[in-house]
């Protein structure tokens, strides 16, 4: 590509191409503007090739395009992945019901909480505050498993109490 005439002249070569590409894209991609949008990338990537054999130019700009649309397929395989996984990890709680947790909640705080022990209401907090376990227990300087029981215990005495 040393000169303005060899890009013109490699253009022309790939865009002869663009009718058959756009057929191929659009029984691959769901919808049609994904479907241009992969087959302008593969001219504009098969145009600016350095050495382009015009021999070959259609099964080059053709392996481009399939490689595009096979990453986008992917791409959008994997955002649908993680959209699941993002509503399985917030369920269909409705507003209402998101309300009524928050209120039981607070009320279990304020009226059960004072029935469970020091350690244990301490574990409890510290757990609610987004700490894990373990983290949970170095900052009451006690063990791990001293955290593990007294949250079992206290969870235990929650249900016992809350029933």
């Amino acid at each position: 590509m040393a000169s303005g005439v060899r890009v013109s002249e490699q253009w022309e070569l790939v865009l002869t191409h663009r009718e058959r590409l756009l057929r191929i894209a659009r029984r691959r991609l769901p919808t049609m503007e994904d479907a241009e949008d992969c087959v302008h990338e593969a001219l504009i990537r098969a145009a600016s090739a350095a050495d382009l054999d015009p021999a070959r130019v259609g099964q080059f700009v053709t392996s481009i395009l399939v490689r595009l649309c096979v990453d986008h397929a992917r791409a959008a395989s994997t955002a649908q992945r993680a959209l699941g996984r993002l509503l399985e990890a917030h369920g269909d709680v409705s507003p209402e019901e998101a309300i009524c947790d928050h209120a039981q909640a607070s009320w279990i705080m304020e009226n059960l909480m004072e029935r469970l022990s020091t350690r244990e209401r301490d574990v409890l907090r510290a757990r609610a505050d987004g700490l894990s376990t373990r983290e949970a227990a170095r900052q009451l300087n006690i063990t791990g498993k001293s955290a593990e029981a007294a949250l079992t215990r206290a969870r235990g005495r929650i249900r016992a109490l809350a029933a």
